[in-house]
């Protein structure tokens, strides 16, 4: 038994229906510490490669970390792991909330689920008992009513529900797992492997006041954690996050010419100062937490509105913002607020949806769809209306909805020509809300990101356009690229949020407190690489190589018209520049593939022969 985990993981097999209680390995801790770290090991070794992410053989998973549910800040995560329907990659999203604290606190560190139950199910998780459960009742439901029915079903009005809406059961690959009604395990397509499975939802009740694990030296996590959120929670660095959340990225964003308008057309927005934080704090009637979570960055929003009605919702953070407003030319607060709710509702990733909404726009103003195409919806920019049908047409795959739901790169091969110019995605994954034109070095991080286009696998800007690194210039990015990589390689698995300001020595010096074992800052960097080289051994073997690591035709060949990065491109020259020095430092091949040298130096010696590729060599 190791401290900080329950030591058990949960496997479902809903083919027939079968349900087993495993133990954690301890070498599996040491080596990937949880989360991600424990889902990249496990997915390359469960998953026979080039399965179909939509068939009954993908595995879904989620885990938590050694952290989950002990009070330490910003540790109320859980994330999903499967092999993407959306990209055909690795795939891990994780989420805030309490459900992934129930989990655990019920005693399990992760579930397995495999195959695909005869009927829509759910799994419903008490403590130590499990059960398969007819969930025919809520085919067509919205999260939120499936939610409170279940809630209602279980009879515990505690319980803590992980679910998809109808973009889910209807395989949209933008579908999300939603858990406490806004939280979402979002990018790449978990919602669609879930309604693949035909799972509608996993719920649990946990005995807060007993959680299932233990914490190896208990008084000095207590002492320790109370003058960390002292010293560094309530201090300077995490203000933004007290204060407005991710929203105050939106003013800084159009600031230096980021801000994704009218489907990347431009960096800034003429409307900016009516989707800003400070447009928000007059919808914001409270501020929320995650469990247990010192931060308390969510912002609780409410509009009583004569076309909108009554909604409140916890959000919109700034990607919805950046993505569902500036993208879609959308400069209205309440109608943003309005989508948002909806799209949870119906359970999609706003940051795909925003951008494949975008993209139909820009469409349909270049004549490239009519309203007939259309079902009549009139897709010009800033038309919350058709913004908001073509939202519902796409969750349940009616009309022009159905090949929307596929994503940007597929609707653009439907469109054929030159549509794929202004297809804003990288691995068939969309652009989140950050232009890389004024920000070089988040091509870089977008193309080489193991899951597709990503800003939570590493953030460069916050040193380039939002910091004092020159955002223009290829130099120092691969290294930069690669050392956020493997950082938050390490924070996704033990599981910590992106919002807080932590370092390898405080994470080292948790994990003592927590599960007693002894970790340097090295030894975690080391995890973090071996990580990021194990999910890169995932891509390789489904047949990833330099070919996929490219950024978009309007980033390289289209100089951005206006506001401070007016005139720039990120070209070709400059992009295949760092894509060379970030494969040397990380010691891989010219094709991307990890060489045998580094394989062995991160333990990874025994997956040397699984990911030989046609035309790559050692």
């Amino acid at each position: 038994m190791v401290s900080g985990y329950a030591n058990r993981l949960l496997y479902v097999d809903l083919t027939k229906g079968k349900i087993k209680k495993l133990r954690l390995a301890k070498s599996l801790i040491k080596q990937y510490i949880g989360g991600k770290g424990f889902g990249a090991r496990l997915l390359y070794d469960l998953l026979p490669p080039h399965i179909d992410p939509l068939g009954p053989t993908n595995l879904l998973m989620f885990f938590t970390g050694p952290l989950t549910a002990t009070g330490a800040p910003a540790t109320a995560r859980s994330i999903v792991i499967t092999k993407s329907p959306k990209t055909g990659t690795f795939l891990d999203s994780n989420s805030g909330g309490f459900w992934g604290c129930w989990m655990k606190m019920a005693g399990y560190d992760g579930i397995i689920i495999t195959g695909r139950a005869p009927k829509l199910s759910y799994i419903y998780i008490n403590d130590g008992s499990v059960e398969i459960r007819d969930a025919e009742h809520l085919k067509g439901f919205g999260v939120y009513a499936t939610i409170d029915s279940l809630v209602k079903d279980v009879g515990d009005k505690d319980a803590k529900v992980a679910a998809i809406g109808p973009a889910g059961e209807n395989l949209v690959k933008l579908a999300a797992v939603m858990n406490d009604y806004h939280h979402a395990h979002a990018r790449g397509g978990p919602g669609a492997v879930m309604g693949s499975k035909r799972l509608k939802a996993i719920v649990v009740s946990a005995d807060t006041s007993n959680p299932k694990f233990e914490i190896a030296d208990p008084d000095g996590f207590k002492e320790f954690n109370r003058d960390f959120i002292k010293e560094v929670v309530m201090g300077p660095s995490q203000e933004w996050a007290r204060t407005d959340g991710t929203p105050i990225i939106v003013r800084a964003s159009n600031n230096v010419g980021v801000l994704p308008t009218r489907n990347f057309q431009q960096g800034v927005f003429e409307d900016v100062d009516k989707i800003d934080a400070e447009t928000l704090r007059k919808y914001r009637t409270s501020k929320g937490a995650c469990y247990r979570c010192t931060i308390a960055c969510r912002n609780i929003t409410k509009i009583k509105d004569e076309k909108w009605g009554e909604i409140t919702l916890d959000g919109p953070e700034y990607e919805t913002i950046g993505l569902g407003g500036s993208n879609t030319g959308l400069g209205d607060f309440k109608a943003i607020i309005a989508w948002n709710s909806l799209v949870d509702d119906l359970g999609m990733d706003t940051i795909s949806l925003g951008n494949v909404i975008g993209y139909a726009m820009e469409a349909y103003e270049r004549g490239l769809l009519t309203k007939e195409d259309t079902g009549g919806l009139e897709l010009k920019f800033g038309n919350a209306d058709a913004q908001m049908e073509l939202s519902k047409m796409i969750a349940k795959r009616e009309g022009i909805g159905d090949v929307l739901a596929e994503g940007v790169r597929e609707f653009a091969l439907w469109l054929g020509g030159d549509a794929y110019k202004f297809a804003i995605e990288t691995k068939g994954l969309e652009y989140p809300a950050y232009d890389p034109r004024g920000s070089i070095g988040m091509a870089l991080a977008y193309a080489t990101s193991d899951r597709g286009a990503c800003h939570m696998r590493a953030w460069p800007i916050a040193e380039e356009a939002f910091g004092d690194m020159d955002p223009f210039t290829p130099e120092g990015k691969a290294e930069l690229v690669i050392r956020m990589q493997n950082f938050n390689a390490v924070k996704w698995s033990m599981v910590f949020c992106d919002f807080l300001d932590i370092n390898y020595e405080k994470m080292a010096e948790y994990l003592k407190l927590v599960t007693g074992m002894e970790y340097t800052p090295k030894d975690l960097e080391t995890v973090g690489e071996r990580i990021y080289n194990l999910t890169r051994l995932f891509n390789v073997r489904e047949g990833f190589s330099r070919k996929d690591d490219y950024i978009p035709y309007r980033i390289a060949h289209e100089p951005i018209p206006t506001g401070p990065n007016k005139g720039f491109a990120v070209s070709p020259e400059k992009f295949q520049k760092m894509l060379d020095e970030y494969y040397k430092l990380r010691g891989w091949n010219k094709d991307g593939v990890p060489r045998k040298k580094k394989l062995r130096e991160l333990r990874l010696g025994r997956d040397i022969k699984k990911v030989s590729i046609p035309g790559a060599s050692y």
